[in-house]
C-alpha cells in the first residue's frame, strides 16, 4: 500500500486555507494546515512534505522570511515551494519570490485546475523519490547479504536484476519529466515553467547519479 504524500498549506486566513482543500482534496493525498510562518517552521520539523503552498501576505513572519528559513534547513531546504499572493506588485516582487526559493508564483485569484495540476507534478515526483529510495534501500541490503545467501551466483544475479528495476523505474520518470519540460516550452517559457522544469531537471539527475554510483558494487560483488 502506497503511502499518501503530505502537502503543506500555510495561509493566515481560514476561509483561504479551506478553499486550498477544496481544490486539492481530489488529488487524494494529506493535507496539512498551517495558519502561520511559524506554524509551518514547526511542522516541517517532525513531517516530511512533497511540496508547500505558502501565502506572500501574512501578520509577522511573511512567505518571504518563512522561505528563507525553509530554505536555511537541511532538511527542508529541497522541499518545492509555490507562493501564492493576492496582490501583484510587478516584476520585482515575482523576483523576490523566486530569490527566495519558490518554483512557482501565482497570483490569486489563480484557475483551480492549474493549481492542481502544478501541485500533482511535485507529488508524483515526490512519490517516485520515496519508492527509488526504498528500492535503493532494499539493493544495498541484498549486496551487503550476499556473502550470507548460500546460493552461489544467485545473489550477483538478484543484485543485478535489483538495479536494472530501479533503472527501468527512473527512466520512467526521466521520460515523464521529458514529457512535462516539452509541455512547457509549447505553452509558454514565463520564469514558473522555467523554474519547474528546472526543479525536475535537478532532482532527477541527482537521482539517476545515486543509481549509477550503486553500479561498481553489483560487479563486486562476489
Amino acid at each position: 500500500m502506497v503511502q499518501k504524500a503530505k502537502i503543506l498549506l500555510v495561509d493566515d486566513r481560514p476561509e483561504n486555507l479551506l478553499a486550498l482543500e477544496a481544490i486539492l482534496s481530489a488529488l487524494d493525498q494529506t493535507l496539512v494546515r498551517a495558519s502561520s510562518g511559524e506554524e509551518a517552521l514547526k511542522a516541517l520539523l517532525t513531517d516530511d512534505f512533497a511540496v508547500i503552498l505558502l501565502d506572500v501576505q501574512m501578520p509577522g513572519m511573511d512567505g518571504f522570511e518563512t522561505a528563507a528559513h525553509i530554505k536555511r534547513r537541511e532538511r527542508t531546504r529541497d522541499i518545492p515551494i509555490i507562493f501564492l499572493t493576492a496582490i501583484n506588485h510587478g516584476p520585482h516582487h515575482t523576483f523576490r519570490g523566486y530569490a527566495a526559493g519558490a518554483v512557482d508564483y501565482i497570483s490569486k485569484p489563480f484557475d483551480p485546475w492549474v493549481l492542481r495540476a502544478k501541485v500533482s507534478v511535485f507529488v508524483e515526483l515526490y512519490m517516485k523519490n520515496c519508492q527509488l529510495r526504498e528500492q535503493a534501500a532494499l539493493l544495498r541490503l541484498q549486496l551487503e547479504g550476499g556473502g550470507k545467501t548460500g546460493v552461489g551466483g544467485g545473489s550477483k544475479e538478484q543484485s543485478a536484476g535489483l538495479l536494472a528495476e530501479l533503472s527501468a523505474r527512473l527512466a520512467a520518470v526521466e521520460e515523464q519529466a521529458e514529457a512535462l519540460s516539452k509541455q512547457l516550452d509549447d505553452e509558454s517559457a514565463d520564469a514558473a515553467a522555467v523554474a519547474t522544469a528546472a526543479h525536475l531537471e535537478r532532482k532527477l539527475t541527482g537521482l539517476r547519479r545515486a543509481l549509477d554510483a550503486l553500479e561498481p558494487g553489483v560487479g563486486g560483488t562476489a
